[in-house]
Formats: structure tokens, sequence, C-alpha cells
């Protein structure tokens, strides 16, 4: 029925038809989070965690950063959905890292999903890709998706092998497979990945540390309710 009534629509009817199911396609809501099998990224004490000494500290339960320095898990992970939520300072660049396979070289060695304070000019005026939801120099955000600084966001990452989902907000924010970006220069759509991110994301392991990047850009990031679920394979 909807087939039929699309074919016999006039063009500016069509049209409108096309971009709401677009829309729609785009900004599908997120996936059912409740439920078992869900548990903290770290213990409340972050004695499981790989952090430089002095650096990341927690206080009411916000956990972050005074310098550009990682926290990391110590323990690798494969197939999974890792929610989180984050505030942004004025002028915040962070992220949350996947499958890295050396924490001491993580930017060519891992998956960076984009944090940022998108209302910042110098971000506004970065590439899409670099925008907030992004998997950073790879694929941009579906659109403006993050909230002023000050407020809390909720990201949900699924990762399942070489397909990634990223919503944001409740909404889809960026998703790929990795094994379509066979090249370290160009995007599948032709644009330019960064010169840092030397390894083709085809060739990538789809197992690593997950880890979040400290006060990057010179303005603070606040991350709390990190958890994690494991995805039967």
């Amino acid at each position: 029925m909807l087939a039929y009534r699309i074919t016999t629509m006039n063009r500016p009817l069509l049209a409108v038809a096309v971009w709401i199911v677009a829309a729609s396609c785009a900004f599908a809501a997120a996936p059912d989070t409740g439920g078992p099998g869900w548990q903290a990224l770290f213990k409340p004490d972050y004695s499981d965690a790989e952090k430089p000494d002095g650096v990341w500290s927690v206080a009411a339960g916000d956990l972050t950063a005074s310098a550009d320095q990682c926290i990391w898990t110590k323990t690798e992970h494969a197939d999974f959905l890792l929610e989180l939520e984050f505030k942004n300072a004025a002028g915040t660049n962070s992220g949350v890292i996947l499958y890295c396979s050396d924490p001491n070289n993580w930017i060519p060695k891992s998956v960076e999903i984009q944090i940022a304070d998108d209302f910042a000019e110098k971000w506004a005026k970065s590439p899409a890709s670099w925008h907030c939801g992004a998997v950073f120099g790879h694929v941009a955000p579906t659109a403006g998706l993050v909230k002023p600084a000050g407020e809390w966001n909720k990201m949900l990452i699924e990762a399942r092998g070489q397909h990634l989902k990223v919503w944001l907000n409740g909404m889809l924010a960026s998703e790929m497979d990795m094994a379509k970006w066979t090249s370290a220069k160009t995007n599948p759509d032709g644009s330019e990945i960064p010169a840092w991110l030397s390894t083709p994301l085809a060739e990538m392991p789809t197992k690593g540390r997950i880890g979040f990047q400290g006060k990057h850009g010179d303005a603070t990031i606040w991350l709390r309710n990190i958890r994690i679920k494991p995805l039967a394979k």
C-alpha cells in the first residue's frame, strides 16, 4: 500500500515522503538498554583501570581528567554495547576509544568515537567527521545531536566485529562497516582521512581495550554511568 501511494504521488509530495523515510532511518531510536547482562566498565574505585597517576579523579560519581592522558580498561573487549553519559565544558574535545591494541600509541591503533562541544566555534568549523558522535576522521554524524556545554548527554555504542553504530541522546549518530575502509588516506566517499590515522580500519583488530581521552583541547570532560554488556556472537 505504501509503495502504491508513493508511485501515484505528484513530485513535490514524493520528495516529502522520501525525506520523511530518510529522516526516520537517520534518527532511528536507540535499542532498549534494559534487561540483564550489564555491568560497570570499571570498579567503583577504578582499581581495575590503567591510568596515569594524578590525572583522573572522581567527584560525586563523575569521572574527569586534569590533563590530556587516557584512562583504559586492563582487559580487552569484543562484541559489546557500551553506554555512558558525558558532559562537556565550553570547547571540550574528547573521545571514546575502541579496539585499542596499543595504549602507548593508541591513535593509529584504535577507533575513536568523537566527543566534542560542537557549539564551540573551533569545533563547529572543523570537518564534519570531527563532530560529536562521529567515528572520528571517517564518518560524520547524521546531525548535530550533542547538547550545549554543561548539560549531560547519553551515548550508546554497539560494536559487533567490524560493524559499529553510535547513538547520541537517543538518535542514531553514525554507523560504519570497517571492512569498507581499505585505505588509510581516503574514506570510501573520497574524503580525506587525517594523516595520523595511519591504519586502514579494514585491517584493524576488532578486539581491544576501551579507553577515554582526557582533557584534550584545554577543556574538561566529565563521564558517569559507564557500563558494558557483552553481545552474543
